[in-house]
């Protein structure tokens, strides 16, 4: 089965085709960074504008790299939401108006949930339920319980800022060009990360949230005081970066300690983080559990794993109707109503 993925939900353009949620036959994407670059953050009227630019050229690359015309595909797989609702307009509109050229079958998936369903992308062995996901990008941080491709519950969540928020804060706050998530985890690698020591806050012991606002600020206050003016970058960068990774394995730590999970997945922008994955990875062989974290290129944003998500969590002959509208909140969990028919082909 051939899906068309789209991905609109926020700055990235993309478009890719997979076969049976798994293997990627093309996958492209284009990036905003230099649009958004002078403003130190992401311009949502300049993202809508760009994807109207971009996106029916980035499906037809995509289609061609595959080798697949547009009227062999048997589905199109479209972020719903959440997101920013001009970013999410053109890529349900587009998919709308393809879906009813082609008379094709139209699913709109949660953007969240294609991010858990990206650690099936392009690997051998798929992970099994129940699964354990810590999904941490720019605008969220949660732990997802995954007992089925529509049976997902958050287990706690970000009470303010997400671990990629406070990332590209913090970068701010040392003068790292944006994105700043990247460039500070790059500049933390030549850093000592005991060197400072900032909060690893819980604001509720008995509960799984996550919260980083307090940790961005500390950061500020100690660089605007006496003592931060003569530290090294590097240094608290690397000591910025131990908090996140120490807060969120903390979390993790505790979830698999209340319930059983056969694996275990990281995911979202976040999930590219070295330190991160590193810590990730030696939980789980502490463990004994199996980890999955998917490349790089489907940690950020990509159609992929939309096409993927769609796949996993239905059945490509009943689908969404032409009226499916973008929706910048669209809940996590999937009612009895939005679930597709529940065919899980995970293998």
């Amino acid at each position: 089965m051939l899906l068309l993925g789209i991905e609109t939900s926020c700055d990235d353009t993309a478009a890719a085709v997979v076969r049976d949620g798994r293997d990627v036959l093309a996958s492209v994407s284009t990036a905003q960074d230099a649009f958004h670059a002078k403003y130190g953050g992401i311009v949502p009227e300049i993202a809508s504008r760009r994807h109207t630019a971009l996106l029916s050229a980035a499906i037809e690359h995509a289609a061609a790299l595959a080798q697949t015309p547009l009227d062999a595909i048997d589905a199109i797989a479209v972020t719903r939401g959440p997101g920013l609702i001009g970013s999410l307009v053109v890529g349900v509109a587009s998919a709308k108006a393809l879906a009813f050229a082609l008379g094709k079958p139209l699913y709109g998936v949660n953007h969240l949930h294609g991010h858990i369903f990206a650690a099936f992308l392009d690997r051998p062995e798929a992970p099994c339920y129940p699964m354990l996901a810590l999904l941490v990008s720019g605008g969220h941080s949660q732990l997802v319980r995954v007992e089925s491709p529509t049976s997902l519950e958050i287990l706690g969540r970000t009470r303010d800022d997400a671990a990629g928020e406070a990332y590209d804060k913090t970068a701010r706050l040392l003068g790292l060009p944006y994105p700043g998530g990247p460039e500070l985890d790059k500049l933390a690698q030549q850093g000592d990360a005991n060197k400072h020591t900032f909060p690893r806050h819980r604001p509720d012991p008995e509960s799984l949230d996550l919260s980083f606002s307090g940790l961005k600020t500390s950061v500020r206050y100690f660089l605007e005081s006496p003592a931060g003016k003569a530290v090294k970058r590097e240094d608290v960068a690397a000591s910025f970066q131990a908090a996140v990774v120490d807060v969120l394995m903390a979390r993790v730590e505790s979830a698999l300690a209340q319930r059983e999970y056969a694996c275990a997945v990281l995911s979202g922008g976040v999930a590219a983080n070295s330190a991160l994955q590193r810590a990730f990875r030696s939980w789980a062989s502490r463990k004994r559990i199996d980890a999955f974290i998917p490349p790089p290129k489907y940690c950020t944003d990509n159609a992929a794993m939309i096409a993927a998500a769609a796949y996993y969590q239905g059945d490509a002959v009943r689908a969404d109707p032409l009226t499916l509208d973008a929706d910048p909140n669209l809940p996590f969990t999937l009612n009895e109503q939005e679930a597709l028919p529940a065919q899980a082909r995970h293998r």
